[in-house]
């Protein structure tokens, strides 16, 4: 018996000797870890949610003077909204990833704006946007951005529909704010962008108004005017920005063609028939010298996008409205050559390319007489479309369009063909130069000096980068403005995106490679695939029966108003007792239909319910259930080892 006394007593002290190293162990292994992996991170999401990509890496490592990064959560008031709480949480723990990686040269602070204090009106004075609540105080979850500097960016709230670009737009301000100047734009153009539809002339009489969209570039870049003859690209140049040119020289052709294969940008708006041009046509009463009424760019070919300057697209379902004729007593009629695309929430339904950085926050852009894009015959370069017409379109005659105009008859002549046209599109990858037997020959000209030296010769690029547009009409401000009285000032009133996608378009283009890589990321959302499958069978079940109800009630409705006018001059109160027990019947058949219906209803709602439920349950409870039971059985066995061992 003493054997045993000492022997249980010999276990107990082992045992609370082993709890005891244990719970040291446990402490010096997670100060370790603390001190030599702290940066270090494991991301188990599925679509590696918390994984930035190389082209953020580099841009944070890059930085040479500090940013810093201000989050805005109003946290106690966010408490009853878990999708805001789970939202934030992500973006807290981002930023604190882009913090790691960058070191001291990107300062993270969050900020709790309570109503009626300091750091609340700090937020409102730095731009940022409060939801509302039921409470009435609002939810604060935006950004400010700062650089030693005095540059400034501001998220004014994180919008869930923009979770997918949430990597994006982070990484897009701090490398903005980290850059010492404005990136500069290229512009090569044959409109009168700087000086409005009113051209030279309204320039020169001083009535001249830059369009808005140039007006807003000028703010956001630094805008270096191209003569449309050059022999090459300025090497601080960024990107270009082609909107309508002449037709270009060959000289130009091949500047422009080596600015790509250098891994310059570019973007290329062409026009079938320019709006603009006809306009400043049409003030003066005759054709303006040098405007451009069609335009091509002979690249395009090489660049890997098919394009024909004849044809124009009508589109039936996006058709604007118009005021044809001057009367005002007309009524407004659609124009399918003015058209309006649209985004729908389905993908496949949108007008806007959803997973591009540049067309992703559309909901409207307004054209005029565009043309279309087809991928090149053997083009080396990926064409992606980002703007296309309805399938309610059809290709048209431009030259036939300035003959014949009127809304009605193009109207009736519409026969849509069911193919969506791409009026935007991005080329990128590799791209082998247009002139493959070096630059061009050029003779110098009789009374001028010999021309100077082209850029030198390089055959291809492995990473081209270039957005084609088939419209030029979109700078109008016609299409995409109006003009709203504000006290002594005019102000102009977007009704479109147009200023949007161009300006996009452009950030995208003069960021750097690394920005250019990053493109929409899966978002946090975990949805139960199944139960939306389930749901869409059930839909799909309950819908044949739930038209057949419906079917039945209006049956039964058209019976009994029939039946209450077969009365004497259609008096009900002329019924005979035969034709009121009828009305009664169709009555009672009427509500037990509708309480059918109901009931279909609730069940389809009931059943999806149910199962969603389950799969919660099953989600949440199973894994501890698993180790409860694991554990009991482990403590089962280990119970009957010793006792064994005891007996034995």
């Amino acid at each position: 018996m003493r054997m045993l006394a000492r022997f249980a007593h010999n276990r107990r002290s082992a045992a609370l000797l082993s709890i005891v190293l244990a719970a040291v162990v446990f402490l010096s292994l997670n100060t370790a870890v603390n001190i030599w992996f702290r940066t270090a991170r494991l991301d188990l999401t599925e679509n590696g949610l918390y994984t930035l990509s190389d082209g953020t890496k580099n841009i944070l490592r890059s930085l040479k003077e500090p940013v810093t990064l201000r989050f805005y959560y109003s946290a106690e008031q966010a408490a009853n909204y878990p999708t805001v709480r789970a939202y934030a949480e992500r973006v807290r723990d981002l930023l604190n990833e882009y913090r790691s990686i960058a070191g001291g040269n990107l300062i993270v602070e969050e900020v709790d704006p309570q109503p009626y204090t300091e750091e609340e009106d700090r937020a409102v004075g730095a731009g940022l946007q409060g939801a509302p609540t039921n409470g009435g105080e609002p939810i604060y979850m935006g950004l400010s951005a700062t650089n030693m500097a005095d540059g400034q960016e501001t998220i004014p709230f994180f919008a869930m529909d923009r979770e997918p670009f949430l990597e994006y737009d982070l990484t897009s301000i701090v490398y903005r704010l980290g850059q010492a100047k404005k990136p500069v734009l290229g512009i090569v153009t044959n409109l009168p962008l700087d000086t409005g539809s009113g051209g030279l002339l309204a320039s020169m009489q001083g009535q001249s108004q830059p369009f808005v969209i140039y007006s807003q570039l000028q703010q956001i870049f630094d805008l270096r005017p191209l003569e449309q003859d050059f022999d090459s690209v300025p090497s601080n140049i960024d990107a270009l920005l082609i909107a309508h040119p002449k037709a270009l020289s060959q000289a130009t052709l091949y500047a422009i063609d080596q600015f790509v294969m250098r891994g310059g940008r570019v973007i290329a708006f062409v026009d079938p028939l320019s709006e603009i041009s006809q306009l400043q046509s049409q003030e003066t009463g005759q054709p303006v010298q040098g405007a451009t009424f069609k335009s091509d760019l002979w690249l395009l070919k090489s660049w890997g996008a098919s394009y024909n300057p004849d044809e124009v697209v009508l589109d039936g379902a996006r058709a604007q409205k118009v005021q044809y004729g001057g009367s005002a007593a007309r009524p407004v009629v659609a124009y399918p050559v003015w058209i309006g695309l649209l985004k729908n929430d389905d993908p496949a339904q949108s007008d806007f390319d959803a997973g591009d950085l540049v067309t992703n926050s559309l909901t409207k852009i307004n054209l005029a007489s565009v043309g279309r894009f087809t991928q090149a015959e053997g083009a080396t370069t990926t064409f992606t479309p980002l703007l296309r017409s309805s399938d309610q379109s059809m290709i048209y005659s431009a030259e036939m369009l300035t003959i014949q105009a009127d809304p009605d008859e193009l109207s009736r002549q519409l026969t849509p063909t069911g193919e969506r046209y791409t009026i935007a599109a991005r080329l990128s990858g590799p791209l082998k130069s247009a002139f493959p037997d070096g630059e061009p020959k050029r003779e110098a000209r009789e009374g001028e000096p010999p021309p100077g030296p082209l850029p030198a010769w390089i055959g291809e690029t492995p990473n081209a980068n270039i957005i084609v547009v088939a419209d030029s009409d979109i700078f109008d401000d016609r299409f995409w403005v109006q003009a709203q009285q504000q006290g002594d000032q005019t102000m102009a009133v977007p009704v479109a995106d147009n200023l949007a996608f161009v300006a996009s378009a452009a950030e995208n283009m003069l960021g750097s490679n690394d920005l250019i890589s990053l493109r929409a990321r899966a978002t946090a959302e975990r949805p139960f695939t199944v139960v939306e499958d389930l749901k869409r069978d059930a839909d799909a079940r309950f819908l044949r029966e739930e038209q057949d109800l419906n079917a039945r009630i209006a049956e039964a409705q058209e019976k009994l108003q029939a039946l209450a006018k077969t009365g004497a001059n259609g008096d009900p109160a002329t019924l005979t007792p035969e034709q009121e027990a009828e009305i009664e019947k169709f009555r009672g058949e009427l509500a037990e239909t509708r309480a059918r219906l109901r009931e279909v209803q609730h069940e389809l709602r009931a059943g999806i319910d149910r199962l969603g439920d389950m799969l919660a349950l099953v989600n949440i409870a199973l894994v501890p259930a698993l180790l409860v039971i694991a554990a009991i059985v482990f403590g089962i066995i280990r119970r009957r080892r010793m006792a064994a061992a005891q007996t034995a």
